[in-house]
């Protein structure tokens, strides 16, 4: 049974979607809460109401974590509250939708550090803690995206990918120091992620929630997995890449993917 009770979380992402709802989540477990975002308004409504309705501490900080060096940042002004980080959710990111020389080099790059490059660093800010307590638990939001090539939006699912293995990684080299590390890969769900892409070119429909999202990560960690799929039509359209060649997969996703004006 793992215990949330008084221990520190950190929740990059808060203000919204996943990164809220986990937040929630922890504070009804008892866990005391750090909520990261780029919206601090948002970060403050959030971190009154979950210190008003489960008598937990709650601590506000404001950041952009696709800037080099924020998560160093971070982690100085964490230490600057008296704080040591027990469980950390890395669930800030974002995705582009479209054909590879649409964006900009500049937007993939930005991509690529907050998706990879930020959860990293994060992880390595607040992993030695926990090792040397022998005890811990790092989240890492991945994708159902990540098992398979995903045309329209291949570099999003490529970082998805990257943060799979990194976290299959981690968790086998810190499993015998009581530290779970768990890969969260939600389907289409009902967030803000759809402010910057399209749905409607996406083969599958939206219907996860943060909320279900949350409860199958934490049946995740209760059971010490390396990675969940929230959804089983999520779970089987991610499993079915066993079954067939990567040639296969990346033609049917182009097909199912293709933006109607490409048809």
């Amino acid at each position: 049974m793992v215990n949330y009770k008084d221990k520190v979380a950190l929740v990059t992402g808060a203000s919204s979607g996943i990164g809220e709802a986990y937040a929630r989540e922890l504070a009804a477990r008892g866990s005391h809460v750090i909520v990261v975002a780029r919206s601090k308004d948002k970060l403050e409504v959030l971190a009154k109401d979950l210190k008003a309705t489960y008598g937990v501490n709650t601590y506000v900080l404001v950041s952009d974590l696709s800037m080099r060096g924020a998560a160093g940042e971070l982690a100085e002004q964490v230490k600057a509250l008296g704080l040591k980080v027990n469980i950390l959710i890395n669930n800030a990111g974002f995705g582009t939708e479209g054909r590879f020389e649409e964006t900009s080099m500049e937007r993939y790059q930005e991509m690529v550090d907050l998706n990879i490059t930020s959860l990293m660093d994060m992880t390595a800010q607040f992993l030695p803690y926990m090792q040397q307590q022998k005890g811990g638990i790092i989240v890492n939001v991945s994708s159902f995206l990540a098992f398979y090539p995903f045309p329209y939006m291949g570099a999003y699912a490529a970082t998805k990918a990257f943060v799979l293995s990194f976290s299959e990684s981690l968790w086998a080299e810190n499993r015998h120091l009581g530290i779970r590390v768990l890969a969260l890969c939600p389907g289409a769900t009902q967030t803000g992620f759809f402010d910057t892409v399209d749905s409607t070119n996406l083969p599958i429909s939206v219907t996860g929630t943060p909320q279900s999202v949350v409860k199958t990560a934490f049946r995740g960690l209760e059971k010490n997995r390396i990675y969940v799929i929230d959804g089983i039509g999520n779970y089987w359209i991610s499993n079915s890449a066993r079954f067939f060649t990567r040639k296969f997969m990346a033609v049917l996703s182009e097909r199912l993917g293709r933006p109607a004006s490409k048809n």
